[in-house]
């Protein structure tokens, strides 16, 4: 079963062709990493996913991107297809009001009042980014006082507490040390029981540790996809091969 099915995507900035007749599809409740050196397309194929770049001037986009058998590109409501499919960026970046506030904001914002309500969402998207226990005593204090690595959970609880189908991740531990990417990693562990995941690295060895599936590109081009260990160990194009042996990239 399958989350997203991508047939001849095409994606423009201007003159710049960024994307080049991608087909691919992304499991359901799976972690998928997409790979490759920088500007090859990766983290714009993933803001097609919620439409991120309909934000960005100049952009023209064809083919079909289907989320659960709908083209997201058609007769729908990209705000709501943003609540569905929920972000973490690279940086993390809490809002400057306390940790309670931070998970409970979208549930705020879509009208939910009541406290008891809103006291069980900040739990249980707190317990599910791992954070809970680190951060129960002091709910009520800014988000800021946090570490970068707290920050970046605090972040991925707010998405959760959405409770979208799908997390796309934009390089979230580019920014973190060794012991707060692990935690991070170790989430997306738990998170693919009830999420479909999709994640932009730079780090093959976390693409490798972390993905169920992985995909490849190069300059805009989608070289291969296919089980992550498969890709490691067996890649069937030798660009494939060049760059996850350093040759390149």
């Amino acid at each position: 079963m399958n989350t997203f099915e991508i047939e001849n995507l095409n994606l423009y900035y201007g003159e710049n062709h960024a994307l080049k007749n991608i087909n691919v599809a992304i499991p359901h409740k799976q972690v998928t990493a997409f790979i490759g050196p920088s500007g090859c397309g990766k983290s714009t194929l993933l803001r097609t996913f919620n439409r991120m770049n309909d934000l960005i001037a100049g952009v023209k986009i064809n083919g079909s991107v289907k989320l659960d058998g709908v083209d997201i590109y058609g007769d729908i409501d990209a705000r709501k297809l943003r609540m569905r499919c929920g972000m973490v960026f690279q940086k993390a970046n809490p809002f400057p009001m306390s940790i309670y506030e931070n998970v409970a904001y979208g549930q705020k914002a879509q009208g939910v009042k009541d406290k008891k309500v809103l006291d069980n969402v900040v739990e249980e998207a707190l317990r599910s980014a791992a954070l809970w226990d680190e951060v129960k005593d002091r709910l009520h204090t800014p988000a800021f006082g946090l570490s970068g690595g707290q920050q970046q959970r605090l972040c991925i609880a707010r998405t959760v507490a959405m409770k979208p189908d799908v997390i796309l991740m934009d390089e979230p531990t580019s920014a973190l040390d060794p012991i707060a990417t692990k935690k991070i990693e170790d989430l997306m562990d738990d998170l693919r029981k009830d999420f479909t995941v999709v994640i932009v690295t730079h780090s093959m060895a976390q693409a490798r540790r972390i993905a169920d599936k992985t995909a490849f590109f190069l300059m805009g081009e989608l070289v291969e996809h296919g089980d992550t260990k498969q890709i490691f160990n067996q890649p069937a194009d030798s660009r494939t091969h060049g760059y996850i042996t350093g040759d390149f990239g």
